[in-house]
Formats: structure tokens, sequence, C-alpha cells
């Protein structure tokens, strides 16, 4: 082993007690602990396999199915039979991990032998001559909350009495920059609060930086439902890091979050199946709970950053229970929208989207006219559902470490989204949960979109808008319910 022999924790995921209900009824967060969560019993065979491998056990927590295991390298490498090396600064292993016959239909992933960063955030920020550009050089930019009025969203709630839990891999805010930007819009700043999982914090640094996301993430969400409690999970850019945000959000019974942002991906091909079916498990837990999950599509196109000259689309937008959002470039005139196309710049600032390669077509897109995937032909999820302003040019002015910029990105949609369901949410007096079907099933909800296309391979290869649900803009701009 080339590494030095230290200490790490590795979260086991374990299996469900019974299949979640096919019903669609909504669970509440105790039904769901007492009858859909993992067994103590199988938590207790995993411990004792740990401990004998000398292995200890810093956490379990039923409802997020997760075992967390502290141990020395060397011991997990006799557990699981493998051995680590060190790739490019970080920690990997070979060969496959070794489940022990007992074990093997309790075990359904392990997380954190491999430390390798997975996402990459989905925010582009405005640049004129190379150059950031202030709110005033940007007269065709918005404000969230101007957006919000734009598109429609209802303007009689706030988000009062809803949580939107927002998870970043990196960054961090200034409370100052908060106060300091609900202020200058005339809006009563949201409560902010961060958690931090896995060893991940609150960490701000620099404008060109990951702040940038988690600035953009917090100023959008809290500027169209300034009323709803926002909690921001931090946590290392991983695997691990990612899944246990997720679950940690999902299962949180404290501020229990009614949806949850995402503006971190990464294109379907760099994911480990465990890592796709794991996650993916996590928001259909999500959708049996009413809680909704808004994910950026990313912001390279069809080829979603992938240099291979195929088409890719990014993960985990493309989760069948993810509401995967896309992107657009809207032009206003007198606060009416005269324009609103395909967001396509150029071959790296484009609205992602495209057909999974991994996630076959869920019932709720079997009437949407989804192409086969162009480069396997597979038969698979279309991906996004929505769409928004995105383009950085047509972008969001926020203030990040005290320096005005306009970001756009789908990182911007997708807390546009989470805000909109806040306040649908308030509105409706229940939880919108999962959506698709009902957005799916009656097509006017949203706003279609026509014109544009996200082609970005090196092969021209990509899709195109049309009438009715593509893989560029989905089914358009949702703005109701």
């Amino acid at each position: 082993m080339d590494l030095q022999d230290e200490n790490i924790t590795v979260t086991i995921r374990l299996r469900r007690k019974k299949d979640l209900p096919t019903t669609g009824e909504l669970l509440t967060r105790e039904q769901y602990l007492n009858d859909y969560s993992s067994a103590q019993e199988d938590a207790e065979k995993v411990e004792s396999f740990a401990h004998q491998n000398l292995l200890s056990t810093a956490e379990i927590n039923l409802a997020r199915r997760s075992i967390m295991l502290t141990g020395k390298l060397s011991d997990f490498e006799t557990a699981f039979n493998i051995k680590f090396q060190n790739q490019n600064n970080y920690r990997t292993f070979s060969p496959d991990v070794q489940i022990p016959d007992e074990l093997k239909d309790i075990i359904v992933g392990i997380f954190g032998l491999q430390n390798k960063p997975i996402a990459r955030p989905m925010f582009q920020v405005a640049k004129k001559n190379g150059k950031s550009i202030s709110h005033a050089q940007a007269p065709q930019a918005f404000t969230p909350d101007q957006l919000s009025k734009i598109y429609g969203f209802p303007q009689n709630v706030n988000g009062s009495g809803e949580c939107i839990a927002i998870i970043e891999l990196g960054g961090g805010f200034r409370t100052a920059d908060i106060a300091n930007y609900f202020k200058n819009l005339n809006i009563t700043a949201p409560k902010v609060k961060a958690i931090a999982v896995d060893g991940g914090k609150n960490s701000p640094t620099t404008a060109d930086g990951a702040d940038g996301e988690v600035m953009l993430d917090i100023e959008v969400a809290g500027a169209v439902a300034s009323g709803a409690n926002i909690v921001v999970y931090f946590t290392p850019n991983t695997d691990q890091g990612f899944l246990d945000a997720i679950t940690t959000a999902i299962h949180d019974t404290t501020n229990k979050p009614s949806v949850i942002s995402i503006s971190w991906g990464s294109a379907e091909v760099n994911w480990t199946q465990q890592a796709m079916d794991n996650f993916n498990e996590a928001f259909k837990t999500a959708a049996s709970l009413g809680v909704s999950i808004c994910i950026a599509a990313g912001d390279s196109g069809s080829s979603d950053g992938e240099t291979d000259g195929k088409v890719h689309v990014d993960f985990p937008a493309s989760s069948p229970y993810a509401l995967a959002c896309g992107g657009t470039s809207l032009t206003v005139t007198n606060n009416v929208i005269t324009s609103e196309v395909v967001w396509h710049d150029s071959n790296t600032s484009a609205s992602g989207g495209g057909v999974s390669s991994y996630f076959p077509l869920p019932d709720y897109q079997a009437s949407a006219n989804v192409p086969l995937e162009i480069d396997t032909q597979f038969k698979g999820r279309g991906v996004p559902d929505v769409a928004a302003d995105a383009d950085p040019d047509t972008g969001y002015k926020v203030l990040v470490d005290g320096q005005q910029l306009v970001i756009g990105g789908t990182s911007a949609v997708a807390p546009l989204m989470a805000g909109l369901i806040a306040l649908l949410n308030q509105q409706n007096g229940k939880p919108s949960g999962f959506i698709h079907s009902q957005i799916y099933g009656t097509p006017n909800l949203c706003r279609d979109i026509t014109s544009g296309n996200n082609k970005t391979t090196s092969a021209g290869t990509g899709y195109t808008a049309g009438t009715g649900w593509d893989a560029c803009s989905g089914l358009g701009v949702l703005s109701k319910l």
C-alpha cells in the first residue's frame, strides 16, 4: 500500500425492510422509519462483521439506511479484500469489493473507500472581455424576485412554513453578504443555517470559486421564497459526501425540508453503478416523503463536458425521481417576455439535456416522445423536465464575497424551481412532492420552449427544441401546479 495507514470513515448502505409503497401514498418520516428504513438486525450483522475486522461504528442511522464505520486503511483492506492505491493524490482501490456471503443481500452500497472529486457546480459567471461585470453593466440581467414576477410565480405567498435544503460540495456563505443582498432588494432576508456533513463546512473563500454556487443558490431561492427557512448542507466533493448530504437532508427531522436544491453533477459515465442506484433510491425515498428534488441538468449542452464526441446527460439530474432543470435565454421588454429560447451560447455554455444511458424510460414520460439515446439507442429517461433562464448573458444579479456578479447556468434554475415549489407548497397547504405525473399529465402547466438546440458534441449531435417535451428545455417553464 503506497498510502499512509490513516483512519477513514466509510458509509455502508443497507437494504430496506420492505419495498416502498407503489400507490403514491405519502409517508411521514416516522412511518418511513418504522416500516421502510433498514432493520436493526441487519445493522447488527454489519456491525458484528466490522468489529471482527477491527473497524468501529461511528454512527448507525436506520432512516438513512447508513452505518458509518471508522478504521485504518489496512483494516478496510482486510475486511473487503482490496488494496488501496494512490491515484493523482486521491485514494482508489482494486479489485472490486468482496462482501461476505452472509451480508450480500444486506449491504447495497459501500462509499468512502475512494475519495476522488465526483461533481462540478453548474454555474457560469457573465464576463465581458474576460472580466466579470457589475449589476449596472448588465441591464438585461435579472434579480430573482424580478424573474419570479415575470414568470408568474404566486405572489400572494412567500414560502412561510417551508424549508428549502441546499446541497453544497464546497464553498461557503457570509451572513453579511446575505443581509446586504436582501436589504438592497428590499426583501426580508430568509433564515439561513449551515449543517456540516462528513466533515464538510461553511468555508467561504473568494468570489471566483464555489462560493459563487453557494451564494447563487441561497440568494435565488431566498429571493423567490423569502419566508422559507434555508438549510445548507456542506459536504466534501466525493460520492460518499454527496450521498450522505442528500440522505441527511431527506431525513432531517429537525428542519424537515420539503424541497431540496442540487446544482452539482457530472456526466453519467463518471459515476459507478452503485452510486447511481443509491442516489436514485434516496430520491425515491424523498418522493415517498413528499420531498421535491430539483437538480441542475448541466451547462455544456449535449456533450455534458465530455470530449469523446458522444452525447451525455448529467447525473444526478438524470434520476427519474429528480426534477431535472434545463436552461433558457430570456429576453424581456417592460417586464413582458418577448423571447425565450434554449440557452446555447457556445459548446461550453448551453443547456444540458438528452437521454439517460442508464435509467429506463419512466412511465410518466411514456407519451412524451422521448427519442432513443443517439449513440447507444437506449430507451432511457429524458432530461430535463423543465427549464428557465440560465444564460449568463441574461443571468441573475447576485452578491458573492462582497462582489456584485451576474451568474447563469442551470445551477440557477434548480434553486429557482425550489423557491417556486416552496411557494406552491404554502399556497396549496400540502407538499408538492414528486410532481412528474402531474406536469407530464397536464402539459399546459408549463409554457413550451420551441426554439433552439443544445448540440455541442464534436460530431454536432444533440437535441432540438420543438412543440411539447424536448431534450433541451423539457416541458418548458413551470410557474404553477
